[in-house]
C-alpha cells in the first residue's frame, strides 16, 4: 500500500489501516468524505478507537515529511487518550528523527504540554519555551510557547 518500507512498517505497527479509493468505492468515498470532511485526495485520517479524528494529512508529501506527520498524528492519538508519557515520548521522537520537518516545531510544543497535563507542574512549559529560543524561532509554535518563558 505504501511505496516506502519505513512508512509501511510504521503504519502496520501503529494503526489499523483502511483505504477507501475514490474510483473503486465511490459510495463509501462520498460517505466517509461527508462524515470526515475529506475534500481532497489523498486524505489520511488518524482516528482514535472511538472513531474521532485526531490527525489529518491532506495531499502528497515527500516520504520523510509524510512519516514525520504520521508520527505526529500517532503522538496526538496518545495525547487525546490521556497517555501523557507515551505522548511526550512520541512527540520528542518526531523532533529527534525529523528535526527539519514542518512537524518538528509542533511536536516540540506538545512535548512540553504533555508532562504539564500529567503533573500540572509548569517546569516543562518553561523548558519548552527555552528550547524554542534555541530552535524553530519564528514559527507559530514558538510564538505560542513564548508566554511560558
Amino acid at each position: 500500500m505504501w511505496p516506502d518500507p519505513r512508512v509501511s512498517k510504521f503504519v502496520q505497527d501503529n494503526f489499523i489501516p483502511a483505504r477507501v479509493h475514490v474510483k473503486d468505492d465511490a459510495q463509501k468515498f462520498v460517505e466517509y468524505g461527508d462524515k470526515y470532511g475529506a475534500q481532497w485526495t489523498p486524505t489520511v485520517l488518524q482516528l482514535d478507537p472511538k472513531g474521532e479524528e485526531r490527525a489529518r494529512i491532506e495531499g502528497f508529501l515527500p516520504t520523510d515529511d509524510f512519516l514525520a506527520q504520521l508520527m505526529l498524528g500517532r503522538a496526538h492519538l496518545a495525547f487525546g487518550m490521556g497517555q501523557w508519557d507515551d505522548a511526550e515520548r512520541r512527540f520528542r521522537e518526531v523532533v529527534e528523527k525529523f528535526p527539519n520537518s514542518d512537524a518538528a516545531p509542533e511536536a516540540l510544543y506538545w512535548a512540553g504540554v504533555a508532562p504539564y497535563k500529567k503533573t500540572h507542574d509548569p517546569a516543562s512549559l518553561g523548558a519548552t519555551a527555552k528550547a524554542f529560543k534555541e530552535r524553530y524561532q519564528g514559527t507559530p509554535w514558538a510564538k505560542k510557547a513564548s508566554i511560558w518563558g
